[in-house]
């Protein structure tokens, strides 16, 4: 059976950044299923367009066809449930949707600005114009602004993952001894930052970094950031 994740690509078609497509790759890894990625950018909703909607990711299973990074990590749990859980037990599940709202809510907002101004210039010239006017709509400032602040913003994150360097001075993984999708979707937030971000968002020793090594080399691929 083929399996294929349409994957958020910058200019250089390696730089693969989406927080939602790590997540969607980490639960393709935790199920031991192996898939080949499809590059996509902002500008090609055409190539995605029999998936009914116009976001990446876009997991095509054999003659399944699921977008949203959710509904993919549903339809694993689901579809392959010999394989390892996802989410462990009922409160295992509905603690990793307080996670997932945590992250969204508070962590990538305060990412993003650190990064939106590296996003748009490693994105595909005719992707630009496009980020550039739903970004500055989303957070109500331009770019440039933005960048001027990002010395604030850095502070700002250190203090936002001050729970997380808790968490991970007390155990291995989010979930607990081994990584879940809990730990997939921190996971995918602080890669999208790593990949893309103009200047560290923590050290090389840093208990994050050490924890994101450690997620990567439990599902067998090589420690640091890649592809």
């Amino acid at each position: 059976m083929s399996r294929i994740l349409y994957d958020l690509a910058g200019e250089d078609e390696s730089l693969r950044f989406s927080p939602y497509c790590w997540r969607a790759k980490m639960a393709l890894a935790h199920k031991n299923l192996a898939y080949d990625t499809q590059p996509w950018r902002f500008s090609d909703k055409d190539q995605i367009a029999f998936s009914g909607q116009g976001k990446v990711p876009v997991l095509v299973d054999g003659s399944t066809i699921v977008a949203d990074s959710q509904l993919i990590a549903d339809y694993l749990e689901e579809a392959y449930p010999h394989e390892p859980s996802l989410y462990g037990d009922a409160p295992g599940r509905s603690l990793t949707f307080f996670v997932k709202s945590w992250t969204e809510r508070v962590l990538h907002r305060a990412i993003a600005l650190i990064v939106l101004p590296d996003i748009h210039a490693k994105l595909a010239p005719r992707d630009r114009a496009y980020f550039r006017a739903t970004r500055e709509a989303a957070f109500k400032r331009t770019l440039e602004d933005i960048a001027t602040h990002r010395h604030e913003a850095q502070i700002a994150l250190a203090t936002i993952l001050q729970p997380l360097h808790a968490t991970l001075e007390q155990q291995p993984f989010i979930a607990g001894d081994s990584p879940n999708y809990a730990d997939h979707i921190i996971f995918g937030a602080l890669a999208w930052g790593r990949l893309i971000s103009s200047t560290p968002l923590f050290e090389a020793n840093d208990p994050l970094a050490r924890w994101m090594d450690a997620v990567l080399e439990t599902y067998g691929l090589p420690a640091g950031l890649t592809a």
